[in-house]
């Protein structure tokens, strides 16, 4: 079984590198308002993915109490980690909004297609 940073390494690479492929051919179009809200908030949310994972070990093993403080502080800290990007996308017309809210869902959509195309793959084999 992957440990959490195999699975944060392997999904936050794929994150980050469709992104910058995706901004490359957005900037070649003309679009450079949307490569760039597309790869800063990829950014963000690997940072957010990345918190995550570092924050489920300490949870293990405490009171309820503390459990739940901790998960709702680990929620809010991340909700204003990823409000960074919005708000700049908000304020400076050289990002994209649609573009930075795609990019924070950069590493969510790249799991997401990752199962999608396990499943595909699998039932192509049986298939065959």
């Amino acid at each position: 079984m992957e440990t959490i940073r195999q699975i944060q390494k392997k999904y936050c690479t794929r994150a980050i590198t469709a992104a910058i492929f995706a901004g490359f051919f957005l900037i070649l179009a003309g679009q450079k308002p949307v490569a760039k809200g597309l790869i800063l908030a990829t950014f963000f949310s690997i940072l957010n993915f990345i918190l995550m994972g570092e924050t489920l070990p300490l949870r293990i093993g405490k009171s309820k109490g503390k459990t739940f403080m901790l998960a709702l502080s680990s929620i809010y800290f991340r909700y204003i980690i990823l409000a960074i990007p919005l708000i700049m996308s908000i304020k400076f017309e050289q990002l994209n909004l649609f573009a930075t809210i795609v990019g924070i869902f950069m590493v969510q959509i790249v799991i997401l297609a990752d199962h999608a195309l396990k499943i595909i793959l699998s039932t192509r084999e049986k298939q065959v």
